[in-house]
């Protein structure tokens, strides 16, 4: 399906968000509050990197000990998801700052962990963000053939078992993201004309995404190999256990927002089109959970506020909590649903459900 052919049949006008967003701007109008970042962000920020950058310190210059290296690596694969949870997404949507420049600069840490700003704002801010759960466009939802996310997609048998290694191939998800993915989304996303979207020339952007991840693999990898006390062989598979960590950690938190039993998974029509409107669309097909976990929600970045990161992605996490109050009241008052889990393992037992279910399913458009 090519994007400039898929459309809305009511894109962005539905007199629910009309009201959402006077209501959201009067609630930061009034208490006199900026939508960026503040100080706590700040802190956070210094810490997510820290989790990071000070274990891997330890493990060149002064550690020696198998184990508590290897538990600097796992701490180091928490602090990747932390920097991507919590600082590099909101730098991508420009919620962090009001300055392009620092959203830039703080964008550009998913490099540092193995990723590429630009492909990763093409996939997840321009098609995620846009066509949420749609079939053809939103690539979280498409794995090819390892996993059945929607029901639109055509089932394969090996896909019954899928709520069983689901959780084992959400691991290598960041390890992906450092060798092989974000090439072939370049290649898919020139051809697609979705480059042009990032305001830079195609030779730019490869050039950059290789020097990334050069650099990238360079150091996180090649250091340790040279200066690091364990074998060749022991440090690289810390170095994929860090990634294991990580992208455990990342699946575990963007899944059960997306893929659940409440999510209606819409598909365009011949002509592209969408039959919902934009902001319905992001509450049918995405879900909270565990609102009421201040810590939890400190380290995943707000995201287990789903709701109000689709909704105003151009705000920063830190005000998700107080917003929330609001998109739910007026959700509820155009009778439109807002839903939520209690806990995590709610969240996570639900996804668990789906994947069980799309694996599982009779009525599938195709099996083979």
């Amino acid at each position: 399906m090519d994007i400039n052919t898929v459309s809305y049949s009511n894109p962005n006008n539905s007199d629910f968000y009309k009201e959402l967003r006077k209501r959201v701007n009067a609630y930061f109008k009034e208490n006199n509050i900026s939508r960026f970042a503040n100080f706590n962000m700040v802190i956070k920020t210094i810490f997510m990197l820290s989790i990071y950058l000070v274990p891997f310190i330890l493990i060149l210059t002064v550690l020696e000990s198998t184990w508590i290296i290897m538990l600097m690596w796992i701490i180091m694969g928490v602090g990747m998801a932390g920097i991507g949870l919590s600082i590099m997404h909101d730098a991508n949507h420009a919620a962090y700052s009001r300055n392009k420049n620092v959203n830039m600069l703080l964008g550009k840490l998913i490099n540092l962990v193995g990723g590429n700003d630009v492909n990763w704002r093409i996939q997840h801010n321009v098609l995620h963000h846009t066509y949420t759960n749609v079939e053809g466009m939103d690539e979280d939802i498409d794995t090819g053939i390892l996993m059945r996310f929607s029901p639109n997609q055509r089932l394969l048998k090996g896909h019954r078992f899928q709520h069983i290694y689901a959780w084992f191939l959400y691991g290598f998800m960041t390890i992906m993201w450092a060798t092989t993915k974000d090439y072939k989304q370049f290649i898919r996303y020139r051809k697609m004309g979705l480059t042009k979207t990032q305001g830079r020339s195609n030779k730019a952007i490869f050039l950059g995404l290789i020097g990334s991840k050069t650099f990238y693999l360079a150091v996180t990898l090649a250091l340790p190999l040279i200066f690091g006390a364990m074998s060749w062989w022991a440090t690289l598979l810390c170095f994929l256990l860090m990634h294991f960590v990580a992208g455990l950690i990342l699946a575990a938190i963007f899944q059960p927002a997306h893929v659940i039993p409440t999510s209606n998974f819409p598909k365009p029509d011949e002509s592209g089109n969408i039959e919902s409107d934009w902001a319905m669309n992001q509450l049918m097909n995405t879900a909270n959970f565990a609102q009421e976990s201040r810590w939890f929600s400190w380290y995943v970045g707000g995201l287990n506020f789903q709701i109000e990161h689709h909704l105003f992605p151009n705000i920063c996490h830190v005000h998700y909590r107080k917003i929330s109050k609001i998109v739910r009241e007026t959700a509820f008052e155009y009778n439109l649903p807002y839903y939520s889990y209690k806990t995590f393992y709610e969240a996570l037992s639900g996804h668990a459900r789906m994947l069980y279910n799309l694996g599982n399913d009779k009525d599938a458009p195709a099996i083979h």
